[in-house]
């Protein structure tokens, strides 16, 4: 008998028939566990990004004004040609 418990709230259990290969349990198992949505669940908790913290938002914009402050300014200068965005 095969059983799986995703956060104590999901049971699959597939129990083998007496003339059953294991291969064939095995087979039904992992059908049952497509089934129920267990493995999607897993990969969205396991892949999980935080949300990033207000000082380390605020870090960043800051960084990235200062960046673009600095390329109006060599841009200006003539010391940089001027990005094109999108199609040619």
């Amino acid at each position: 008998m095969l059983l799986l418990r995703a956060h104590m709230t999901l049971n699959v259990q597939v129990e083998k028939n007496p003339n059953e290969s294991s291969a064939n349990v095995i087979r039904r198992f992992t059908k049952r566990m497509q089934g129920s949505g267990v493995i999607p669940r897993m990969r969205n908790d396991r892949y999980h990004a935080r949300n990033k913290s207000e000082n380390v938002r605020k870090t960043a914009r800051l960084k990235k004004l200062g960046k673009k402050v600095i390329y109006e300014k060599l841009l200006k200068l003539g010391k940089v040609q001027e990005r094109v965005r999108g199609r040619k």
